[in-house]
């Protein structure tokens, strides 16, 4: 597809030559996306190609854009940092232009005394933390980790992370959000719509946040977030990170108000146990079950070697026939991490007796080599930051996510046999990369407080292998057959196979929902706002006549 040269003229116009491109090695650079090969024909790389690239700096240019859009009739797909597959352009049939927000960068302020940061959509998670930890604040990371934007999180997709649980999901820590509308509109919620500055996420009046953000987002398919304010949370540790060692395996000394600890359980009964005893009791400041993602069969070799700068993946063959490591593979095989923070010395001494009569009640105890110095303060930087999501990559590069419907934990450990299961038998044929097995993982919560967690499969495959890439799209597939033949609503990977769908094929899935009521609602939301219909279908809706 091509851009008319009028539409490319009057998008220069905005931006200046600099800042646009419809070079097609520029638009594969977008088009190239993770994921893509699970879903696209031919287990291609690519999404469809942008008919251009374009860089806006402000909400005005956005809003400027967004109006060419309307005039010549074109899909407009944000992207920031990107993570998944629909960061890019969705249906071959549309022309999108892919407006990159690289360039609204800024931390626009940070409010100690109410506890809220102002920030563009490429700010990044690990940029704003170690400013506001310099006053003694804090944010919450989502599980992609430090390298992924803050708007993003909190104003359009999933906003939950290991510190979840402590410092609230991104959908409820969003006070406030700069919104351009398909139409072009200028949105600005909560107590910033009334003039009144960033302080308040709601009114006056009905609030709006559910139509622009909800608990998953729009996933870029219903206009533009241009700015968010992000509430902060308290933090009790120093103001800087004095990290040590060497890539990968950095180290964080761990401050005298906290504890790092690996746990183990030994059952998935005495896991739920477990969790909702950590929720009542209020102790734990992160909480997430992280060390599994390799899988349970090898993960304890894996992270041993990463911690360990002498050693490397070859190493790996060698390490899991030793007999301490096969009793400590058997050790972790249901185990999560804990990070306490306490206010004061009393605080985290009271904490920790708390802890200790947990275990003693559900039977599950402390993992003794995953709690000394060097591996606690490996997992102590590890959580803290997350900034090593790159190692999810680290088999050979390719990866999915399966499962992770979120519930109660006692809803949780009903799918848990079943998603093992279903890995352990897609992965026999030897087409799925040979990994560690079961890898289930996911936030001790996703929302404040606990009481609501998810547990998600990683899936290896070598996307450079189109038997292995067709073994990863039959491992989602037979995902959903699993968990609706258990009648479990499916998980992650429908959202993912859901981009390679034809629109009756989409329409048909939602349709057959638990609450397709849902989807007619946000049709009706989305011809009030996207008349022109140039958002992409990541925000999905039913026709009136289903």
């Amino acid at each position: 597809m091509t851009l008319l040269k009028s539409a490319y003229q009057d998008l220069e116009d905005i931006v200046g030559p600099d800042y646009i491109s419809d070079d097609p090695s520029i638009q594969d650079s977008y088009a190239f996306q993770w994921l893509a090969e699970l879903v696209r024909p031919e287990q291609s790389h690519y999404m469809p190609r942008p008919v251009a690239v374009i860089m806006p700096a402000s909400t005005e240019e956005v809003q400027a854009i967004t109006m060419v859009c309307n005039k010549y009739h074109m899909k407009i797909k944000p992207i920031s940092t990107g993570w998944y597959h629909w960061a890019g352009p969705i249906k071959d049939e549309d022309d999108t232009l892919q407006v990159d927000l690289r360039r609204m960068n800024r931390i626009l302020e940070i409010d100690e005394k109410n506890m809220f940061a102002i920030v563009e959509p490429y700010v990044i998670c690990a940029q704003l933390q170690a400013e506001v930890m310099k006053r003694g604040l804090n944010i919450n990371i989502i599980g992609a980790g430090a390298s992924t934007s803050i708007v993003a999180s909190a104003c359009a997709y999933a906003g939950m992370g290991p510190s979840t649980y402590w410092m609230g999901h991104n959908s409820d820590n969003v006070l406030g959000m700069e919104w351009v509308t398909p139409s072009g509109e200028i949105i600005r919620t909560g107590s910033l719509g009334s003039g009144d500055g960033w302080f308040c996420s709601e009114g006056p009046g009905p609030s709006i946040r559910g139509i622009c953000r909800g608990f998953l987002g729009s996933r870029g398919g219903l206009g533009v977030y241009t700015k968010c304010a992000i509430k902060l949370s308290h933090w009790p540790g120093p103001k800087e990170f004095n990290v040590r060692g060497t890539l990968p395996a950095y180290r964080l000394p761990i401050h005298e108000n906290f504890r790092v600890y690996t746990l183990a359980v030994p059952s998935w009964d005495a896991w739920a146990d477990i969790y909702y005893k950590i929720y009542d009791n209020e102790i734990g400041y992160i909480f997430h079950r992280q060390f599994t993602l390799a899988g349970a069969d090898l993960g304890p070799a894996l992270w041993l070697i990463l911690n360990d700068h002498t050693k490397t993946l070859n190493d790996i063959e060698e390490m899991v026939k030793r007999s301490d490591i096969k009793e400590l593979t058997e050790e972790l095989r249901i185990s999560f991490q804990i990070i306490l923070a306490g206010r004061s010395l009393r605080d985290i001494e009271l904490q920790d007796k708390i802890l200790d009569q947990v275990l003693a009640e559900t039977g599950g105890w402390k993992v003794k080599r995953f709690c000394e110095d060097d591996m606690a303060e490996f997992t102590n930087v590890y959580l803290q930051r997350l900034g090593h999501k790159h190692l999810n990559f680290v088999w050979v590069g390719g990866y999915l996510g399966s499962w992770m419907q979120p519930g109660t934990p006692d809803f949780v450990k009903k799918y848990v046999p079943i998603a093992i299961k279903g890995l352990y038998r897609d992965a026999a044929g030897g087409l799925l990369v040979q990994c560690g097995g079961d890898a289930l993982m996911g936030c001790g919560s996703t929302v404040a407080g606990g009481g609501w967690s998810g547990l998600e499969q990683f899936v290896s495959y070598d996307p450079a292998d189109r038997e292995s890439i067709k073994a990863g799209t039959k491992h989602m597939e037979d995902a959903i057959t699993d968990a609706i033949s258990n009648g479990i609503p499916p998980g992650k990977e429908a959202i993912y196979l859901s981009l390679g769908y034809k629109d009756e094929k989409i329409w048909d899935t939602l349709a057959n929902s638990q609450q397709p009521i849902i989807f007619h609602f946000q049709r009706k939301i989305k011809e009030a706002f996207d008349p022109n219909d140039i958002g992409d279908r990541n925000y999905p809706t039913l026709p009136e006549d289903y």
